[in-house]
């Protein structure tokens, strides 16, 4: 499960899909409606905020809205209702440690895109997320 603190904008068509099912997988076990995963690190950022069911939504009404401007068809009503303004952190070092990530991912999958990207020196969080100073995150596993 990889549940990217960039920007969903940046992934290809497959990453973006891939996201999409492990965003709802996560909403699911966040529920308590599925025991596969429970412990999942990634899963770990959610919790620690005040309304995890919450912060999950709001992660995926971006993705969604990503999915809208490529002309996909995502089903909204999959995403949870409960609703938030809150934000999550990321560490800077969480942010290019995943940068670094999905351009190795690019360059074979979607050789275009990691051209594209090649020059961009400061990628874009998700929007549920804040940039704060830090290393890789305790809950990575590099």
């Amino acid at each position: 499960m990889r549940l990217w603190s960039l920007h969903p904008g940046y992934l290809d068509a497959r990453g973006l899909v891939a996201l999409w099912r492990e965003a709802l997988l996560a909403q699911a076990i966040l529920a308590g409606e599925t025991k596969g995963y429970r412990r999942h690190p990634q899963l770990e950022r959610f919790r620690g905020g005040a309304r995890p069911a919450a912060l999950i939504a709001g992660y995926l009404r971006a993705v969604h809205a990503e999915s809208i401007k490529r002309g996909y068809r995502f089903d909204k009503t999959k995403i949870g209702r409960s609703r938030t303004s809150k934000h999550l952190d990321v560490t800077s070092g969480q942010l290019e440690f995943e940068w670094r990530h999905l351009m190795k991912k690019l360059e074979t999958r979607a050789p275009e895109q990691y051209e594209k990207y090649l020059s961009e020196e400061s990628p874009l969080p998700h929007p549920l997320f804040r940039v704060t100073p830090g290393g890789v995150a305790d809950w990575e596993r590099p």
